[in-house]
């Protein structure tokens, strides 16, 4: 079953069941993949599962950003839906890695590129983050090897 199909799947699980936040997740969900679908032209193939994941993975960092604006913004009630928002997506995303495995990558890649200042920054977030793929967030790698490029 492709991930797509586990998704939509999970969606109607979630409508028997009277989860309205998991339902209004996944229909939210279900309608940016058919809105990349479009853009990407692949309405009758559609995306695949690794495209799925780029679907979702911007969506969990669209509410990241929103809790963060709601939290400075005084409201707590929502920053909280969205982060059972991201709990419900992330559910459909690889494995996260630790800090530490995320650190000896971004080491590796700092050691293949031989990156020696901040100006390469740039250079090292493109590999590490092609290597990370789905597998750890932007903003904790990019904090990474801030850190190791002082």
């Amino acid at each position: 079953m492709s991930l797509k199909q586990t998704i939509l799947s999970d969606m109607k699980e979630a409508m028997k069941s009277g989860d309205v936040i998991k339902r209004d997740t996944l229909r939210m969900l279900d309608s940016m993949i058919k809105n990349t679908e479009i853009e990407k032209l692949k309405k009758e193939e559609g995306l695949n599962d690794e495209e799925v994941q780029a679907v979702i993975a911007r969506a969990v960092k669209q509410r990241r950003d929103s809790v963060e604006q709601y939290k400075a913004g005084g409201r707590p009630e929502l920053a909280e839906k969205e982060t059972k928002e991201i709990e419900i997506l992330s559910a459909y995303m690889p494995a996260q890695l630790g800090e530490e495995e995320v650190r000896k990558i971004v080491k590796e890649v700092i050691t293949q590129t031989g990156a020696a200042s901040k100006a390469d920054i740039g250079k090292v977030m493109g590999q590490a983050m092609g290597k990370l793929k789905g597998q750890a967030d932007g903003n904790l790698v990019k904090k990474m090897v801030e850190e190791e490029l002082k």
